[in-house]
């Protein structure tokens, strides 16, 4: 009897355990998701070198001049596609601001045709550039996909952020890089 009664109170305490995790983990989840991309001191956005769709080679400053949307993703990435819409819906709203989807086609996990494959799929038609050296990758210390930067139009990097977006997260990141 007193075995089934101990067995009876493990799993209650058990279940409260499972029950007060799950609560905690949504309130912190909440508590701490941000509102917004991580903010920076404005500083000289890092070059890099990356292959256009055409294999040219192309450098991150010869878009200087007009607000820049760099991110970093690859197919293989479920957070990576999932907003790849907002990207192309914000693409195509924002005339003013430059988009750069730095595919990293390392040649093992991706591959430029398995990027342009996918792409061409779901018809995306904002800019895909390949960093197929891992160069852009290395330095700006991606330390996993997604991951978005604001560059202003004086080439000055304003804010990031690491992991995957809301719309509305992509939205306060432009609003920082086009402000007047």
């Amino acid at each position: 009897m007193k075995k089934k009664i101990l067995w009876l109170v493990a799993l209650i305490a058990a279940a409260g355990l499972i029950v007060g995790a799950y609560f905690l983990y949504g309130y912190l989840t909440e508590a701490y998701s941000p509102e917004a991309p991580e903010t920076v001191s404005p500083h000289r956005a890092p070059d890099f070198t990356v292959l256009d769709a055409n294999g040219k080679e192309v450098n991150l400053s010869d878009y200087f001049g007009k607000p820049l949307v760099v991110n970093f993703w690859a197919t293989w990435c479920y957070y990576c596609t999932k907003e790849m819409p907002d990207f192309e819906d914000a693409y195509r709203e924002h005339p003013e601001v430059q988009f750069l989807m730095i595919n990293i086609a390392d040649g093992q996990q991706e591959t430029v045709a398995s990027a342009k494959e996918y792409i061409e799929k779901m018809g995306y038609t904002f800019p895909v550039l390949f960093d197929t050296e891992l160069d852009a990758y290395r330095t700006y210390g991606v330390s996993g996909l997604p991951f978005t930067f604001f560059i202003d139009e004086k080439g000055d990097l304003v804010t990031y952020c690491p992991g995957a977006m809301s719309r509305s997260m992509l939205e306060k990141g432009i609003a920082l890089i086009t402000e007047d």
